[in-house]
């Protein structure tokens, strides 16, 4: 028997192969897994044995579905793709404490360059080497042996049937625990790796596929702005970016993070929760008239959104993104990348989402009637690299995490940097604000802020975002809202704004309002999802034509 090193190099059989390889991500690519069953499960010794009875249950699971896919010349690149996709993902779910579903991995196929580099850290380069590149350079140079197909078939029976019988054993051992949860604890069952991420790229694909056959849904397709509406409105909507309720001072948090938009008349709503935990998701969500248990990404992207709705009225419309895109938002309306320098005057290394505001002005006075809308698509606090997020004169908050690498860096210095980013936030609404006031006597004025998730910054061991909705904690689901109106908006619309901003709201009020704040005549508008008073009646007049399908 040739040996590497230490390590014997065979002949070995595919289902050796296949067993500690099994064996091997079962055991050191699914911490993450373990940690959270015995973090449950630790009410007594059965608890316990439960939690331990994992192993060889995916184990089991893993040398089955290994089975039925490793034959003759695909068994060394399967067994080496399920090693290196398994070092990977156990290091983001180590790390950050994220699962990895059909959501996450939109993000994942969404993200830019950028985005991909701020993630990059010798850790990971650490994980995909031990757990990931050694083993399968070892299975590279194992010699495998060749039966004859009889005897191949009548060896891979027994391996599968005695991993059946360990799986149907285990169950039956812990019956109850496994039902309990499967139902009750399935963020469990989403840790176990790679599985739980093959299942998701099947679903999306699937959902992919399902989508493109649907046909496109026009809502709101006798939008109008009526007659009597002759004030002309200019409304900027800033989409945030992963910023907490709870770090916004406007919401009671203890430091100053908002100290310019406190000396402004702006209204905030400390009760505001997200649609997603994810930009793939919420950005989409935003703006669409689907509520958010309603809410898919393939039904939306098969839909007329806000804009959509907003544009066919007569509203002039730019979306401006210095984030990695609209998620298809902003497709049938002027888009413009301010991610790069060489559309953002503004950077340093990182473009600054203020360099979105420069050139601003000269696109409202092209357009000399109508309303208009721009939207800006912030980096706002786009981690891991928060310290990259906001120029220097920003960092207020110190010692600042100053790496990628969140584990790296202590509690402290992860919300520092954190909350430097927040304060750059606040400084950028401010000029937004400003903007605004020098349009005052042409048009109605407004702006609009809100986040698309929150974020997690270490709590219970937990990173970042994205979580499924359910697993999220709260820090990931409350967000800031927050609104401005010039000195020209109509006062009665603001007269319950008081009363209304410490209800419960979200972004599913987000639709309704934009067509509030345009006066648009449509019966895609509900006026109880509205935040302001735009209740008219004409926003009722369309009924049910108001929505028709076209084929594509």
């Amino acid at each position: 028997m040739k040996r590497v090193g230490f390590f014997p190099m065979g002949p070995f059989s595919t289902n050796t192969l296949i067993v500690v390889v099994s064996v091997f991500v079962a055991l050191f690519a699914n911490s993450a897994l373990f940690n959270n069953a015995f973090n449950v499960y630790n009410g007594g010794t059965e608890e316990i044995l439960f939690a331990g009875s994992l192993l060889p249950f995916i184990t089991a699971i893993f040398v089955i579905i290994l089975s039925a896919l490793c034959h003759r010349a695909a068994s060394k690149p399967v067994l080496i793709v399920f090693l290196l996709l398994s070092s990977v993902i156990a290091y983001f779910m180590n790390r950050y404490g994220v699962v990895i579903d059909d959501t996450m991995l939109v993000n994942i196929l969404e993200t830019d360059t950028g985005e991909a580099r701020d993630l990059l850290s010798l850790t990971l380069v650490l994980y995909v080497c031990i757990l990931g590149v050694v083993p399968s350079l070892l299975i590279y140079k194992a010699k495998l042996n060749r039966p004859d197909f009889k005897a191949a078939l009548v060896s891979r029976l027994k391996l599968v049937s005695t991993s059946a019988a360990i799986i149907v054993a285990v169950f039956f051992s812990f019956s109850a625990h496994y039902t309990s949860m499967f139902r009750e604890h399935r963020e469990i069952w989403y840790r176990v790796n790679p599985i739980q991420a093959v299942y998701a790229a099947g679903s999306l694909v699937h959902e992919s596929v399902k989508s493109a056959s649907l046909p496109h849904l026009i809502v709101g397709a006798n939008a109008k702005i009526p007659e009597w509406d002759t004030h002309r409105e200019l409304v900027v909507m800033v989409v945030g970016e992963t910023a907490r309720a709870d770090h916004f001072s406007l919401n009671g948090y203890e430091r100053q993070t908002n100290p310019r938009l406190q000396t402004e008349k702006v209204i905030d709503f400390p009760d505001f929760w997200s649609c997603g935990t994810s930009t793939a998701q919420s950005v989409p969500c935003i703006f669409s008239h689907y509520s958010r248990t309603e809410f898919d990404q393939e039904k939306a992207s098969a839909a007329d959104n806000a804009l959509d709705v907003l544009k066919r009225a007569g509203v002039s419309i730019l979306w401006r993104d210095n984030n990695s895109s609209s998620k298809h938002v902003a497709d049938r309306v002027e888009y413009e990348v301010y991610l790069t320098n060489k559309t953002n005057p503004d950077c340093d290394g990182e473009c600054r989402d203020e360099g979105m505001l420069i050139g601003l002005q000269d696109y409202i006075d092209r357009h000399p009637r109508g309303d208009v809308l721009i939207v800006l698509h912030q980096m706002g606090n786009h981690g891991p690299a928060y310290y990259k997020r906001y120029p220097q004169a920003f960092e207020r908050f110190t010692p600042a995490c100053k790496t990628n690498d969140l584990g790296a860096c202590s509690k402290e210095e992860i919300v520092n940097a954190y909350d430097n980013a927040i304060l750059y936030t606040d400084f950028f609404l401010s000029k937004v604000i400003e903007l605004l006031k020098q349009n005052d006597d042409e048009f109605e004025t407004a702006m609009l802020y809100v986040s698309d998730h929150g974020e997690s910054l270490g709590e219970n061991g937990l990173y970042l975002h994205g979580l499924p909705y359910f697993l999220a904690p709260d820090v990931q689901k409350h967000v800031p809202f927050v609104m401005w109106f010039g000195r020209n908006f109509d006062p009665q619309s603001l007269s319950g704004i008081q009363a209304r901003r410490l209800e419960q709201l979200s972004h599913d009020n987000i639709f309704s309002t934009l067509l509030g704040l345009f006066e648009i005549q449509t019966a895609a508008y509900d006026p109880k999802m509205d935040i302001l008073d735009h209740t008219h009646p004409g926003n009722f007049e369309q009924g049910a034509s108001d929505q028709s399908h076209t084929g594509g």
